[in-house]
């Protein structure tokens, strides 16, 4: 039996999300405080403290949607076994960052969260993992299955932030000469 959330409760973390995600878009997250949230959100900052243990459990609630969606994206994106052109999703993944990108900047960036980034990589990894796992690389678990699955990760999260912090270019054209990158022919010429 699934246990039912107070209403109040509900309304009361919306309120906070909401206040932490339009300060992370004003302010890096390092100044952001609980007594700005609180503020923000016209409660008082005892609640906030009732409802989260610290702030960057709050920011990183509050990111969980945006993760969701991107991850999902990932997810029908295939990184594990690349076909020669270059799928939808992956300009799909750049598209989605770019309609956040002052959050996922200062989220990603080197005042950002650790707990963010973290939680990212892992989300990210665990897609990757079973894109393996489908491709008969090894099982989940597996030391082959786990190292490729964070090598991959750390290209896509590489690729993110490389592009968030030093090439603003269009998400198409950034993901178009990433996918060059990534292909294992890149460079290569035909005869």
């Amino acid at each position: 039996m699934t246990k039912r959330v107070d209403p109040r409760v509900q309304r009361t973390r919306a309120l906070l999300r909401a206040a932490v995600l339009e300060l992370a878009t004003e302010h890096e997250p390092e100044s952001i405080t609980v007594a700005h949230v609180a503020e923000r959100a016209t409660i008082n900052r005892a609640t906030v403290y009732q409802h989260y243990r610290d702030l960057d459990e709050l920011l990183l609630d509050a990111m969980e949607n945006e993760l969701a969606g991107l991850v999902g994206l990932v997810a029908r994106c295939p990184l594990v076994v690349l076909p020669r052109d270059m799928p939808p999703a992956f300009v799909d993944i750049l598209d989605h960052v770019d309609a956040n990108a002052v959050l996922y900047r200062r989220m990603l960036g080197p005042c950002g969260s650790a707990r963010f980034i973290n939680r990212l990589h892992q989300l990210v990894a665990e897609q990757v993992t079973l894109q393996l796992v489908e491709a008969g690389v090894g099982p989940a678990g597996s030391p082959v299955v786990e190292m490729r699955a964070h090598c991959a990760t750390g290209a896509v999260m590489g690729l993110v932030s490389h592009w968030l912090h030093d090439a603003p270019v269009h998400p198409a054209t950034a993901a178009a000469d990433a996918w060059q990158a990534l292909r294992p022919d890149h460079g290569a010429t035909t005869p």
